[in-house]
């Protein structure tokens, strides 16, 4: 039985949103296993990424519909896209998280669906904050955010470790009252 939450799609023009299958496993592999794609983010996103990884990953975001969703072009699978709802205290905010096969960098697609996301996010649950987090050696990532109309609120400094290197960690948050850019 499909539950309601497994045939959400959100239009954002340049690409969709929509729950990840298991029939994506084999998309899944090429687009993950890239050194590049992996370097902003964080280790329990592996390199190398194998047809296992993508196998345990797809049980986990399968079962979990409203909080993980496959990135889709043109019909192709392009790239990941997730959110982690606060809780107690922080029931008010979520924390996004994206990552985009390199074959789809520098066409705007993951501006359009951080946009669509994060209006769709306020919108759909009453949040007054969304928040990302992002590796300062990835200043692409940085740059959607901006075009999103997040805000970047400080710097965590070496609040981060990857691939033996410390890493300043951005902020960006964008408010419910503000508008997008």
């Amino acid at each position: 039985m499909t539950s309601p939450d497994s045939a959400f799609v959100l239009d954002c023009g340049a690409c969709r949103l929509r729950p990840w299958r298991d029939a994506d496993a084999d998309a899944l592999v090429p687009l993950a296993n890239d050194a590049e794609v992996s370097r902003g983010l964080a280790d329990r996103f592996p390199y190398p990424y194998t047809p296992d990884d993508a196998q345990t990953f797809l049980r986990m975001a399968v079962a979990r519909p409203r909080e993980f969703f496959a990135i889709e072009v043109d019909g192709a699978l392009a790239g990941g896209f997730g959110i982690r709802h606060g809780e107690d205290i922080y029931r008010l905010s979520a924390t996004l998280g994206y990552w985009l096969g390199r074959a789809f960098w520098g066409r705007g697609l993951m501006s359009a669906a951080v946009r669509g996301y994060t209006d769709y996010a306020f919108r759909t649950f009453g949040y007054q904050r969304l928040q990302a987090m992002v590796n300062a050696n990835n200043p692409a990532s940085a740059r959607v955010l901006q075009k999103c109309g997040y805000t970047l609120e400080g710097t965590l400094r070496r609040a981060a470790y990857k691939r033996g290197v410390l890493v300043d960690v951005w902020m960006y948050a964008r408010l419910r009252d503000e508008a997008a850019a």
